[in-house]
């Protein structure tokens, strides 16, 4: 945990050029090197550094102060960027390392950014002047005491709450998050008509309706990785917007999650295609509804066949299929011996790990496959190697 001392060791001209000299050499080296003024605390800096280099690459390039557990619960620059608010004013009420802030910066005239603990706010604070940032004012206050005074109208209010609880467990449901966005529902009201907030990826979509209906529901992946949930609350009708960074945005009515699965005998078609969905169109439950139109699937969970590729784009990887043949392990042992075999496999209740062994598959590229249960029974598909 860092200290209000630290802080300071770390805006001085000495420790920043001790910084900036090892930035790019092993941490662990840095921390055992007697030349470096307070090593342990550099090479703290420098690993949280070479680590935000992909993820906060802002503050990588300002070399700014990065405090461990902060860092960890931050957003990435890239799914902060993404944010659909904008306007005069907003308030943050969970400032935490400030990427957000920062990015709602680009968007807003004024930012007020509340931050709790009076170390990160200080930190925030250097940061952001590092940054070269100068409309974000840091206040170190909670939530809770800031909402019961102010007086003052926002045009947004964001909130990303802290999901991890005193003990350090994981945090899902709205109401057990810091601070519990339902119980200050009546406060918030007073300061703005329209709210943002970012969830865990693990948060039930449907129960974001149920709650704050009508409701704007945004799921981002990266990478084929869930990142995060954010709900926009004050909106004209519920909707469901999937979004796939560097691939597009889907949007959906909230009766689309509910589409129903493809009436197509599995074995009837002479499929040429697999479509595997994004994460995201897995998290809100609208596979169905996405592919449908393009391909035949069973379930949100499922993979997609098609006869022919579709001419749109898709959140999709699509691969040319090779073989299809129901799930024998003798069978499959016998196909693929001492060939390294990749598994991806969907409404499947078997482990790739128990699949591996049931048909002493060995780990590698050699040949990809995809199993899945269709119809109640369980299939096997070769896929060429590479995606199309």
């Amino acid at each position: 945990m860092m200290t209000i001392d630290d802080i300071r060791l770390l805006q001085s001209d000495e420790i920043r050029r001790a910084i900036d000299d090892n930035v790019a050499r092993d941490p662990a080296a840095v921390a055992l090197d007697r030349r470096v003024p307070h090593s342990s605390l550099v090479a703290t800096q420098v690993k949280y550094l070479q680590r935000a280099r992909r993820k906060l690459p802002s503050l990588y390039a300002a070399r700014c102060i990065i405090p461990p557990r902060a860092f960890e619960q931050s957003s990435s620059e890239e799914c902060a960027r993404r944010k659909r608010v904008a306007g005069g004013a907003v308030l943050d009420l969970t400032c935490g390392l400030g990427i957000d802030a920062m990015a709602l910066a680009s968007r807003f005239e004024r930012v007020v950014a509340l931050e709790r603990d009076p170390v990160l706010a200080e930190v925030v604070r250097y940061n952001m002047e590092r940054l070269g940032v100068e409309n974000v004012e840091v206040v170190n206050t909670s939530a809770e005491e800031y909402l019961s005074r102010t007086t003052e109208h926002f045009d947004w209010l964001f909130a990303d709450p802290d999901r991890r609880s005193s003990d350090g467990r994981k945090m899902v449901c709205m109401e057990d998050c810091s601070p519990d966005i339902m119980s200050l529902r009546a406060d918030i009201a007073r300061c703005s008509e329209r709210m943002a907030v970012k969830l865990s990826p693990l948060f039930d979509c449907e129960e974001a309706f149920r709650l704050l209906s009508p409701v704007e529901v945004e799921v981002v992946s990266v990478g084929g990785e869930c990142k995060e949930v954010n709900l926009y609350a004050g909106a004209e009708r519920n909707v469901l917007r999937i979004a796939v960074v560097g691939l597009g945005e889907w949007e959906f009515d909230v009766e689309q999650m509910h589409a129903h699965a493809s009436a197509e005998s599995f074995t009837a078609g002479d499929w040429q295609y697999l479509l595997i969905p994004d994460v995201a169109l897995q998290k809100g439950r609208v596979a169905i509804a996405a592919l449908s139109p393009y391909a035949a699937i069973w379930s949100n969970n499922g993979f997609a066949f098609a006869h022919t590729l579709p001419e749109v784009t898709l959140p999709v990887r699509a691969f040319r299929i090779e073989a299809i043949m129901p799930y024998r392990p003798k069978e499959l042992k016998r196909r693929y011996k001492g060939c390294g075999v990749d598994i991806i496999k969907r409404d499947c209740a078997v482990s790739v790990e128990a699949l591996r062994r049931s048909a002493s598959l060995r780990a590698g590229s050699d040949h990809i496959i995809a199993i899945t249960t269709i119809g109640g029974e369980s299939w096997v598909i070769e896929l060429n190697s590479l995606p199309l």
